[in-house]
């Protein structure tokens, strides 16, 4: 860690935090994304003697900038007026760098991430929709261009993340819908744009609720479950309040809980919206770690979308399945030879995915990601891998040059 000590003023308030906050010894104070309503928060820790600090190894680059120059402007006794115009200016640099990625730039995941937490946990009337259509713009061009590499590192992320839960699900079930949208159900590109936002947005009204829920091991609460019960109905409400007009999204997320099972063809658009929603909905909640209990294997997972309720093949989570495969891209398999990789990429069947060996039949990390056929015997795919049972962790960025 490179903690450095920061002025209570250079902490933004009423907004999401671009970086964690720690104690002097690294000890985690508030989240990423965690939103600090007022000083007296602030003033209350420093009046038990904790230091208020910043890891710049985890901060990433922009916020380290950010962070520097407001560390700066206070120790230079700036007025509170120019501190608070260099944060609006800093959120629009963001902006502006945001906008040119959503255009051409390449994958950044992780910013990504947190700006997609950012953005769900604390909406704003006055620029959500462009933050929104820029965040939605950028994972649909990912998820054409680049469908493997979106879809393996959202896997890879939502089956380990924790601090940022519901944004993180969010954007794989959009990235999820999307491509199968486009390569299976053969929607045009509207409906295919209209079925990403839906999804990207249909749990607005419990972000905040469902980060905290990842993290709770105590019995739900009554407020709680009424929460849960209400929250597609009351995330359609938001939208509206936030300048959203489309009545097909509104719909798709006023519906995208209720199980419905039964053909496509039967159903209203909005319903074909929101039945595709809820298949790619139930693989991704089940993949995800949460502190009250295990994450599915991918293949457990998959099985929970293909049937419905009534225990027949479900058509949209069919459509999800053969889309994705058995094993999609970023989970995790032992091979016949008994090594463990990592899928890459979707194969020529559901069984036989592209993948690269990460640890070696002795269980030993391989130097190099060593590819192999799963199409031969020797390197069949066998069982599916939990994260959890794999003490060993890879930088994303290493794994996603190899796709």
């Amino acid at each position: 860690m490179n903690l450095i000590t920061l002025n209570i003023d250079s902490i933004p308030l009423g907004r999401p935090l671009p970086f964690a906050l720690r104690g002097a010894q690294g000890a985690l104070l508030a989240q990423r994304g965690y939103v600090i309503r007022n000083r007296a928060e602030l003033e209350t820790l420093q009046a038990r003697g904790v230091d208020l600090c910043v890891d710049t190894d985890e901060s990433g680059d922009s916020h380290r900038t950010y962070l520097h120059q407001l560390h700066q402007m206070v120790g230079e006794d700036k007025a509170l007026g120019q501190i608070a115009k260099m944060q609006i200016n800093a959120r629009d640099t963001v902006s502006a760098s945001a906008r040119e990625r959503a255009q051409q730039g390449p994958p950044a995941w992780l910013e990504l991430q947190m700006r997609a937490s950012q953005l769900l946990r604390a909406p704003q009337v006055h620029d959500f929709g462009e933050r929104f259509h820029l965040l939605h713009e950028e994972l649909a061009r990912h998820s054409q261009q680049q469908p493997d590499a979106t879809l393996l590192a959202l896997i890879m992320l939502s089956a380990q993340e924790t601090q940022m839960y519901s944004a993180t699900h969010a954007v794989l079930v959009a990235a999820a819908c999307m491509v199968t949208a486009r390569e299976t159900l053969h929607w045009d590109e509207q409906r295919t744009l209209q079925v990403g936002r839906a999804a990207l947005s249909m749990n607005i009204a419990m972000t905040a609720l469902q980060d905290h829920l990842a993290l709770q091991t105590d019995p739900l609460s009554w407020p709680q479950i009424m929460a849960i019960e209400n929250h597609a109905a009351q995330s359609a409400q938001q939208l509206q309040h936030l300048g959203v007009a489309d009545p097909l999204w509104l719909e798709a997320v006023r519906r995208h809980h209720e199980r419905t099972p039964g053909p496509l063809a039967d159903k209203t658009p909005a319903e074909q919206l929101a039945r595709l929603i809820q298949r790619a909905d139930v693989f991704g909640a089940r993949i995800a770690p949460r502190a009250s209990r295990t994450p599915m294997l991918a293949t457990a997972a998959m099985q929970g979308s293909y049937y419905d309720e009534t225990r027949q093949v479900d058509e949209a989570g069919a459509a999800l399945v053969k889309t994705l495969g058995i094993y999609p891209p970023g989970t995790l398999v032992r091979l016949a030879s008994q090594e463990v990789a990592v899928v890459l990429r979707r194969g020529a069947s559901a069984t036989t995915p592209r993948v690269a060996v990460v640890l070696s039949r002795s269980g030993a990390p391989t130097g190099e990601m060593i590819p192999r056929d799963t199409t031969l015997a020797q390197w069949k795919i066998t069982a599916p891998m939990a994260y959890k049972d794999v003490r060993v962790s890879w930088p994303l960025e290493r794994i996603l040059a190899l796709v």
